[in-house]
């Protein structure tokens, strides 16, 4: 029946096709957001070392950051069912500009914290949003590939937005106005879409313990990757700006990171389909703790080394996001999905809030150098802990796994770990 269902549910979707043009509104949109993300991603460390602050200011920046993020996840879902998702999607729009205001007014430690949990609040809640919006706008047959479009473009939009830096005159407010700018230019394609908004979402519960119980290994994973993605994109401008690194060697470092996203995610997820993934889990996060090693050993050496050490650790960190994502949907049923998903980012999200903090605690005793030990220390015991999983459970049948779809712990997880999704047959209906 539900097979039924869904087949009806696709030929209604074939009928009236979603023009490609509505849905590379909402990819474009987002693009647009992560050049002004990215920039100040990366502006705002350089800008407080040129200013002599501590850089434990922005390590509480960066934890700032990581607890609106836990808020978005959390209330996005109130927002979107109250206003729908177009004036949602503008409403957090604003809210990031108005985050980049704040921060255009100056180096001011203590509202840089507050402009940024709004900021983190704001981009957490757009990618719910926005990946709810493309999921419910694509039939099955080409959702995987819609969703890698918007992974990609956003990755990009992110690296365009590091490299601004080098271009930019920091003791001005040029880099504020620039995220400025590119927000205000995302809210335009998402206000004249024909993109026919969802049904309001209905509300997500949060589970762990039967999370765990159907994937340990996919909440082990989120809680890995949350601690991992915040430190490094984090905390690794703090580091390089502390060690002396110039504004042009920050941009150059941090635009090469997502570089190694692209480019490892895919042959892993390649190899995933076709293996039990755990293996592959296993592999990502001695990886990781690899390049974390040699981070350690080239620690303010020269900057070639470092931006390929600095690609691989982050790529290889960042396929664990996508990785747990795929191994936890293979073990679940169709009724646990929800559950399952919602619990997933809460965990990542939970993880990307406690990790920076406890490493912005420990900087200001052992110093910037810090976050690169608790990454070590993250991914050998995920390592660990997956190969003992490997040991202890059988994998799941080939003929059962789904295929892997490359994704971002920049951005939350897809909206089904969010919103419910409506019943094929209901949808059908209308």
């Amino acid at each position: 029946m539900l097979q039924q269902d869904q087949a009806t549910t696709d030929r209604t979707q074939a009928a009236h096709p979603t023009p490609l043009i509505a849905i590379a509104s909402v990819v474009i949109a987002m693009a647009l957001i992560a050049i002004g993300n990215g920039l100040m991603f990366a502006y705002i460390p350089v800008r407080l070392g040129a200013g002599g602050f501590d850089p434990t200011w922005a390590g509480l920046i960066v934890t700032g950051l990581s607890a609106g993020g836990l808020a978005g996840c959390i209330w996005t879902g109130p927002v979107v069912r109250r206003v729908g998702h177009a004036r949602a999607f503008m409403v957090l729009s604003a809210l990031i500009a108005l985050s980049n205001v704040a921060i255009g007014a100056g180096p001011i430690p203590l509202l840089w914290i507050a402009a940024r949990a709004l900021y983190g609040f704001a981009i957490c809640g757009l990618f719910i949003v926005a990946q709810s919006w493309l999921n419910d706008a694509v039939p099955n047959a080409i959702r995987g590939r819609v969703m890698a479009v918007f992974y990609v473009a956003y990755v990009a939009g992110l690296g365009v937005g590091y490299a601004t830096l080098a271009a930019i005159d920091i003791q001005t407010a040029a880099a504020p106005l620039i995220g400025i700018t590119f927000t205000a230019l995302s809210i335009l394609p998402v206000g004249m879409t024909r993109l026919a908004q969802p049904p309001p979402p209905q509300a997500a519960s949060v589970a762990l313990g039967r999370a765990w119980r159907i994937s340990p290994v996919g909440v082990a994973g989120m809680l890995a990757v949350g601690g991992l993605s915040m430190i490094i994109s984090g905390f690794a401008p703090i580091h390089a700006t502390a060690r002396g690194y110039s504004q042009a060697d920050v941009a150059l470092l941090l635009s090469a990171m997502p570089v190694g996203t692209l480019i490892l995610q895919i042959p892993l997820g390649w190899i995933s389909d076709r293996t039990d993934r755990r293996y592959v889990l296993a592999g990502a996060a001695a990886l990781a703790v690899v390049a974390s090693l040699l981070a350690i050993g080239f620690d303010g050496g020269a900057l070639s080394a470092l931006v390929v050490i600095y690609l691989i650790w982050d790529g290889a960190s960042e396929s664990i996001y996508s990785l747990s994502s795929a191994h936890a949907a293979d073990r679940a049923g169709r009724d646990d999905l929800l559950a399952l998903s919602s619990s997933m980012l809460f965990a990542w999200s939970l993880a990307g809030f406690v990790v920076p903090g406890i490493v912005t605690a420990l900087s200001a005793i052992y110093g910037t150098q810090t976050f690169i030990y608790v990454g070590f220390f993250i991914a050998s015991a995920f390592c660990l802990f997956v190969l003992w999983r490997v040991l202890a459970a059988r994998p799941v049948p080939a003929a059962a796994t789904g295929s892997f779809a490359p994704m971002s712990a920049q951005a939350p997880l897809p909206v089904e770990l969010a919103f419910a999704p409506e019943e094929p047959a209901k949808r059908a209906r209308e």
